[in-house]
């Protein structure tokens, strides 16, 4: 993570998503159905549901957009079965690019995502393409001035992996994905709350990007992100603004 503030570009990403608030509702809403259809409508034994509800919580949804979602995914109510498919790609300067999204029509998704690389100056690659250069696990992110020892003695004791402080100040909390939910509760438990709090796909390293190559990056980056079936898109490009 040298050579860039990890603290602007979790900020940066803050802000986007704040632009595009309207649309959290929707993909949370597919998160929440797909979760209840693998893994059944009760939050207390579906910790993928439980993530997704609060992620709902987070975005300030309405509790009965929350039910509604469960009951039309386990069969109470009937409606649009979605699936999650991944796509993989290289962006500008061969940056790895990751788009996981839920669709009811995978032929549709598929040919938006392709476009949407090629007009913008990325490819599309093949399955398992990118996906080695990220991990699949929990990621919790803390302003710089959080206490640091604090952190790390919770978070450590609770099944972290590693602790990271970053030059700003950030402090990043890595677990593995099954433990993130407990790692999170002992930190807030202690009243240490992330900023950002997530299972995500962490790149192993990231490729700083300025100028016109960061301008272009963040262009398609955010027409992916825009597309109706796109749920997360994760990169390495770490972008200079």
């Amino acid at each position: 993570m040298a050579g860039h503030s990890k603290w602007a570009n979790i900020q940066h990403r803050k802000g986007r998503q704040d632009e595009k608030r309207q649309r959290i509702w929707t993909r949370v809403m597919r998160e929440i159905m797909v979760a209840a259809r693998l893994g059944g409508g009760d939050a207390a034994t579906n910790p993928r549901l439980r993530l997704a509800i609060e992620k709902g919580k987070a975005a300030n949804m309405p509790l009965e957009n929350v039910k509604y979602g469960i009951a039309k995914a386990t069969g109470s109510l009937e409606g649009v079965q979605y699936e999650e498919v991944r796509y993989e790609g290289y962006g500008i300067g061969g940056a790895a690019i990751i788009i996981d999204c839920m669709t009811d029509n995978k032929t549709r998704t598929v040919a938006e995502v392709r476009h949407a690389f090629l007009k913008h100056g990325g490819n599309m690659g093949t399955e398992g393409s990118v996906a080695f250069q990220f991990k699949h696990c929990g990621q919790l992110i803390f302003a710089p001035g959080t206490p640091e020892d604090r952190v790390m003695e919770l978070a450590l004791d609770a099944g972290a992996d590693d602790v990271i402080t970053h030059d700003d100040g950030a402090i990043e909390v890595l677990t593995r994905y099954t433990e993130f939910e407990a790692v999170k509760n002992a930190l807030e438990v202690a009243g240490l709350k992330a900023e950002i709090a997530e299972v995500t796909m962490r790149a192993d390293n990231m490729i700083d990007m300025a100028g016109s190559d960061a301008a272009r990056m963040q262009k398609l980056l955010d027409v992916l992100e825009d597309l109706d079936d796109t749920q997360d898109v994760f990169h390495n490009a770490a972008i200079d603004e």
